[in-house]
């Protein structure tokens, strides 16, 4: 289980361990423009470094529609690990009622998918994106936003995430499962109040 906490105001982010301490620190670089004006579209690229300051992830995301009408458009990122050798890729499969994606290694070979529910608007509980083999049916892990509450997500913008997925995963899927959660929050969670 790895938590994501990020305050998305300043693009800053870490991500704890299932004992709460601190394993990476995440940066996202990109211009005021495109935060600003682009905001869920954005293009950006998210520096993870570890508790000395290397940089461990790259997550790269190019500017796209974020519309299920135009399929050939969809939601894509690129995840390095080490930075500048590609671990794999999150691909949004294009499903006119749920969110879904899948997790690709780095020769683009599908491995994994990631199925979100119907509403990801939360209204005051978590919210589950379930990651599951192939066939969709075997649910091995889970990408969860976790509602924190009326007054810490209203008035601090503070994002709170856990990924579960079986301990034996390959480490560079499990970077590409880092990769997932940034997209998710940035798809479906980054202006939204859960729902208020």
């Amino acid at each position: 289980l790895l938590a994501i906490l990020g305050t998305e105001t300043s693009s800053k982010y870490e991500i704890k361990n299932h004992l709460g301490q601190r394993v990476y620190f995440a940066v996202e670089e990109n211009d005021c423009f495109d935060r600003n004006l682009c905001s869920p579209i954005r293009s950006f690229t998210i520096r993870i470094a570890d508790n000395t300051g290397r940089e461990v992830i790259r997550v790269i995301r190019p500017l796209r529609c974020n519309s299920c009408w135009f399929p050939c458009f969809l939601q894509e990122l690129e995840v390095q690990s080490p930075p500048g050798t590609i671990a794999g890729y999150v691909v949004q499969n294009w499903d006119p009622f749920l969110p879904k994606f899948t997790i690709q290694n780095q020769s683009k070979e599908d491995v994994l998918k990631i199925i979100g529910p119907y509403a990801t608007c939360g209204c005051f509980e978590d919210v589950d994106f379930e990651v599951k083999a192939l066939n969709e049916m075997t649910t091995i892990g889970k990408i969860s936003k976790y509602w924190s509450g009326f007054v810490n997500n209203v008035f601090t913008n503070t994002a709170n995430f856990g990924i579960q997925v079986p301990v034996d995963l390959d480490v560079r899927i499990k970077a590409v499962m880092i990769g997932a959660c940034f997209l998710i929050d940035l798809m479906f969670f980054e202006n939204s109040l859960d729902g208020l």
